[in-house]
């Protein structure tokens, strides 16, 4: 068990019905050396709800909901990691806040270095415009080409299928002048299976843009099948880095 004042860890989990237990298989590990807080995102299945009901519309929006939470647990600066759309909201915070941000990870970011591929956003596209459980699972199922998932983990994805989310935060990627300036070292870890994106189009434009940055590809593992596997190149790259 980690001390209560050990360097504190934020993580973020990915979008749709994506929960703070997504991190279930790296969080031990984590707490071994830091003080974990697995975040349910605002406005998305969990126990994150926006202040008085008021929805979050820019991303300005979603760095006050940080800044929030952080001040309320007490946290000047942290190590900050994110997974998918967690990643995207990390990385923009980072942007904002560089100053309360000491190291970043990024597993397998959206929306940041590279765009979706169309075959990733046709087949999500029913999920997203009416979820219902067979279709969250029929996703996944393709999404990680047919990998083991863990059956307590699918469940909930499919039970966050009738969950009234708010419509999620978008916007463009972070500007290339922007991420030259960051000057907060960086790990990203891209899927080798990853169908959302390319994955060395994310790894090759995230080092043109960045000043420090690590990137490793995790293989044999997609894109949704992050963080819940855990390879040994993740667990030892972490621990290296957040040490």
């Amino acid at each position: 068990m980690q001390a209560r004042d050990a360097p504190p860890l934020v993580l973020l989990p990915g979008g749709g019905g994506a929960t703070s237990a997504s991190w279930y298989a790296q969080a031990a590990e984590l707490g071994r050396r830091r003080r974990v807080y697995a975040v349910d995102l605002i406005g998305a299945p969990g126990r994150s709800t926006a202040d008085g009901g008021r929805a979050l519309r820019t991303v300005a929006d979603l760095g006050d909901w940080l800044d929030a939470l952080w001040d309320g647990l007490g946290i000047t600066s942290a190590d900050l990691g994110g997974h998918s759309y967690g990643a995207w909201i990390a990385l923009h915070h980072a942007l904002r806040a560089p100053g309360r941000v000491r190291r970043l990870f990024l597993l397998d970011p959206t929306g940041c270095f590279a765009g979706f591929r169309a075959a990733y956003l046709l087949r999500a596209l029913p999920t997203l415009l009416r979820p219902t459980p067979r279709r969250v699972r029929a996703f996944l199922e393709w999404e990680t080409g047919g990998a083991a998932l863990d059956p307590d983990w699918l469940r909930l994805q499919e039970a966050a299928a009738g969950f009234p989310a708010a419509r999620p935060v978008t916007g463009p990627r972070p500007a290339p002048k922007a991420l030259r300036a960051l000057d907060v070292p960086v790990l990203l870890f891209v899927a080798a299976n990853s169908r959302t994106h390319d994955t060395y189009a994310v790894t090759a434009r995230a080092r043109e843009a960045l000043r420090e940055v690590e990137t490793v590809v995790l293989p044999d593992v997609s894109h949704h099948g992050l963080p819940l596997a855990a390879p040994c190149e993740l667990g030892r790259r972490l621990t290296e880095f957040l040490s």
